[in-house]
């Protein structure tokens, strides 16, 4: 069958792909306590939950932080170590299915890449983003499960945690909406509950992540930005970044399997 797996390997989550001739047969994430096990683990279970057998997988392309741990071949499948940002470009682009775009890389902090067919660079990394979030949340609240911070975030009131200007001044900004934030926690009272606090908090990391992401676009010339990682698949991403498009004239792409993007970009690569 030929099918080439790609891994993004984590500090305690795996990403994994499995592809022949471009098209995606199969994905899934799994958590471990450690990147081998990790690796170990997605592979068997890839090929445990699609009836697939070693046989059927020519190669296994590893990247992601965790990609030097596994020494060697896993199940004895020959493994090539793929850098990080290579893989992360590639894959935006794939899923995106443009030739050339800014390509975000939501992780614990977070990666801006200028990606094309012919060449990935690395333009700026920030040290906000998912360990952000998760880091003042358990601060904050005492919790650190993303998924439940993410429900918690839903129900809170964002305007009783951020200050707007449509808060600080009656008079037209050109360019500037009233409802557009003057402050992140800029509003914050005696009163605030658990929920607001967690939206102030999913708003304040996105807006963060956003504002860079149209820096960098600005620097490399380019209008469309792809966003990918695990932090993409909240909600809460979507709908702060969805207010960027009119403010700055940036075209902001959270694709399907957004994810997955690394492991794609991985499997994707030719060395």
């Amino acid at each position: 069958m030929s099918i080439r797996i790609g891994l993004d390997v984590g500090g305690s989550t795996t990403k994994i792909v499995g592809m022949k001739d471009g098209e995606i047969l199969y994905k899934t994430v799994v958590k471990a306590t450690d990147p081998v096990t990790s690796a170990f683990g997605a592979v068997g279970k890839l090929i445990n939950d699609n009836g697939i057998s070693l046989n059927d997988i020519d190669r296994i392309n590893i990247t992601g932080v965790g990609a030097s741990f596994p020494s060697g071949s896993i199940l004895g499948i020959d493994t090539v170590e793929i850098k990080e940002f290579d893989a992360t470009g590639r894959g935006g682009l794939f899923l995106s299915k443009l030739d050339h775009a800014v390509v975000v890389s939501l992780g614990t902090g977070t990666a801006y890449l200028d990606a094309s067919v012919d060449r990935i660079r690395h333009i700026i990394g920030s040290g906000v983003g998912g360990g952000t979030l998760v880091g003042l949340c358990n601060s904050i609240l005492g919790m650190d499960d993303a998924e439940k911070l993410s429900e918690l975030a839903h129900a809170g009131d964002l305007q009783a945690v951020d200050l707007t200007i449509g808060d600080i001044t009656k008079s037209d900004i050109p360019g500037l909406p009233t409802y557009a934030t003057a402050s992140n926690f800029g509003k914050v009272a005696d009163d605030l509950t658990r929920e607001d606090k967690a939206a102030g908090i999913f708003n304040l990391v996105f807006q963060a992540i956003g504002s860079m992401a149209v820096l960098a676009s600005r620097v490399a010339g380019i209008r469309d930005i792809v966003f990918t990682g695990q932090l993409a698949d909240f909600e809460q991403c979507r709908q702060v970044l969805d207010t960027f498009h009119d403010l700055y004239d940036v075209n902001f792409i959270v694709p399907e399997d957004a994810v997955f993007g690394t492991a794609i970009g991985a499997c994707l690569a030719d060395r």
